[in-house]
């Protein structure tokens, strides 16, 4: 048996041992925090401190995890626009949003000189039919100013039940002051393609959104322009990228991947990080026929709508037109966290084959074309020109309803009046069109020259 004093002693020891242990391990951690970069440990121990004064000296009682969450949404906002924290539900969200279903208005926005400001309305969502556009800047939400809202916090106050309400302030060029848009939230079916062949055999695709099928619905609308073309391949095709605001990295990649060459470079990205610093390359898939390509861009086009547009510009696969293109060149990495929440990283810039940055950029078209408005209803621009039927004592027809004046026919009604024919009143596809048959009529020429 241990006499009482030596046991006191052996105690003694052990405690000894235990605090220099401590102070070994507390050296040590706060020497390798230096030499990372910073003096980690004791911004660190700022923070835990400011976290205990709040929890025992604020007014209310305040919750830890709100304390966290909170703490860690301002460390990324300090970072850049896109970082985000997501909370379980966020996250739960985001996974659905890359689906092409969720509620809300279906705008993409992002933040651009501290100000909330949209980079693309989603086609035909609520945004898009009340006149959202690219480049608007969101002042309120409701009653909500935006100053200091994060993009997560933004998206979470316009997101809500199908029918609900919701008011945003918009300050665009040529207002006098900030106007007020009400919108009824939706259930936000996006589409991610749509195709239609235009007369000659001249394909055309729109691309709203990369998500986890779109490559897949690509592909299917490619074969069924071939088809309606009665098998032949397509005269020529017209990419449609506009206020595209990305999505998937590697979607952008395999709808690139249908026109570049086997093992050409289609975008590289590069950080830190070894895993940061990738290569995608052209697979051996079987790839769409040389045809003339034309890619439309716009303001509203961004992330991955710019790697194809580059894509195909840096290995002359395509003529890129319309306007410059929003400039998001930055990769986001989505890492999963313990309680089932995000973190939304931007952990590389991404490059084009060439290696140029679009981060804050953007892709410059070959062929600048603004877009203009054109009068939904061309007939009535012909009411400046003179015809044989104003002309006096002109002679009439034999009388069949082809001869009357246009304003004594019956006039259709509404139900039977047709679709505006969008060559009719969009004026950049109208230019693309016109594009691939100049370029069909040059070839031509040009084997007849020889």
């Amino acid at each position: 048996m241990q006499k009482p004093g030596r046991t006191k002693k052996v105690a003694l020891g052990f405690m000894v041992v235990a605090i220099a242990l401590i102070t070994f391990i507390g050296i040590s951690t706060q020497r390798r925090c230096n030499a990372q970069g910073g003096n980690d440990y004791e911004y660190i121990g700022l923070f835990t401190d400011v976290m205990t004064i709040v929890k025992k000296n604020y007014v209310e009682e305040v919750d830890s995890k709100k304390l966290i969450y909170g703490a860690i949404n301002g460390m990324l906002a300090a970072l850049d626009p896109h970082s985000s924290f997501m909370t379980p539900d966020t996250f739960k969200e985001m996974k659905i949003d890359t689906k092409g279903a969720f509620g809300g208005l279906g705008i993409e926005i992002s933040i651009k000189d501290g100000i909330l400001t949209v980079i693309s309305p989603i086609e035909d969502t609520p945004a898009q039919r009340a006149g959202i556009k690219a480049g608007d800047q969101i002042i309120k939400i409701d009653d909500r100013f935006t100053k200091d809202l994060s993009i997560t916090d933004a998206v979470k106050r316009m997101r809500g039940p199908k029918g609900t309400k919701v008011v945003l302030t918009i300050m665009r060029e040529g207002f006098d002051r900030p106007k007020e848009f009400p919108l009824l939230r939706d259930i936000i079916q996006v589409k991610s393609v749509k195709s239609r062949l235009f007369d000659g055999g001249y394909g055309y695709v729109r691309v709203a959104q990369f998500q986890e099928r779109t490559d897949e619905d690509f592909a299917k609308a490619l074969k069924s322009l071939v088809d309606e073309n009665k098998g032949k391949p397509l005269a020529g095709l017209v990419l449609d990228l506009r206020n595209d605001p990305g999505g998937l990295l590697d979607q952008a990649v395999k709808i690139s991947d249908h026109f570049v060459e086997n093992g050409k470079l289609i975008v590289y990205t590069a950080g830190r990080e070894k895993e940061s610093k990738m290569q995608f390359v052209a697979s051996n898939r079987s790839k769409e026929p040389g045809y003339p390509i034309v890619v439309l861009i716009n303001a509203g086009s961004a992330s991955a709508s710019e790697i194809v547009a580059g894509a195909l510009q840096d290995h002359k696969r395509g003529i890129v037109m319309g306007t410059q293109s929003f400039g998001k060149g930055s990769v986001q990495t989505i890492i999963p966290l313990s309680d089932d929440s995000g973190l939304r990283l931007t952990t590389a810039r991404y490059y084009t084959p060439l290696g140029r940055s679009i981060q804050a950029k953007g892709i410059t078209p070959d062929i600048v074309v603004e877009q203009v408005e054109l009068p939904k209803e061309p007939t009535k621009r012909e009411m400046m020109f003179v015809r044989e039927k104003d002309l006096e004592n002109h002679f009439e027809g034999d009388g069949s309803t082809a001869d009357k004046p246009a304003d004594k026919q019956d006039e259709p009604k509404e139900k039977d009046k047709k679709p505006l024919d969008p060559l009719k009143v969009d004026y950049q596809l109208m230019r693309a069109v016109d594009l691939l048959k100049s370029w069909d009529i040059l070839k031509t020429l040009g084997s007849v020259n020889k």
